[in-house]
């Protein structure tokens, strides 16, 4: 079973770059979709980005971190990234990591069995 655990979170200013980190153990971290989602106070959980499993290679962004934030993934290392740029306050939420079996990248939450404890981002303006 993969256990995921998130780094890199902070505080930044406003236009700030940050990257988030996820260490994934077991053996099998290459087959699976991994994807970034965020929690702010008193919102509900929403999809930020996935990277699809396999040699799949897809990528999906919602539409308010397109052009901004980028995920990308080391196998070797068990590792997916989240290359946030250009920050904005309304970024400010605690960003989980999760795993899905399956092959493509999704948007919806309940597609992923796996999920890090969270990590908290603040975005001042």
């Amino acid at each position: 079973q993969v256990q995921l655990v998130e780094s890199g979170g902070g505080l930044v200013q406003a236009g700030d770059s940050l990257r988030l980190s996820c260490a994934a153990s077991g053996r099998t971290f290459s087959i699976y979709t991994m994807g970034w989602f965020r929690q702010a106070p008193g919102k509900e959980r929403e999809f930020v980005a996935a990277l699809g499993g396999w040699s799949d290679g897809d990528t999906s962004f919602a539409d308010s971190v397109k052009g901004r934030f980028t995920i990308s993934r080391e196998n070797a290392k068990n590792t997916v990234s989240l290359q946030m740029n250009i920050l904005r306050p309304e970024d400010t939420a605690v960003y989980y990591c999760a795993a899905s079996t399956g092959v493509r990248p999704s948007p919806i939450p309940h597609m992923y069995q796996l999920w890090g404890q969270g990590t908290q981002v603040t975005v001042s303006s």
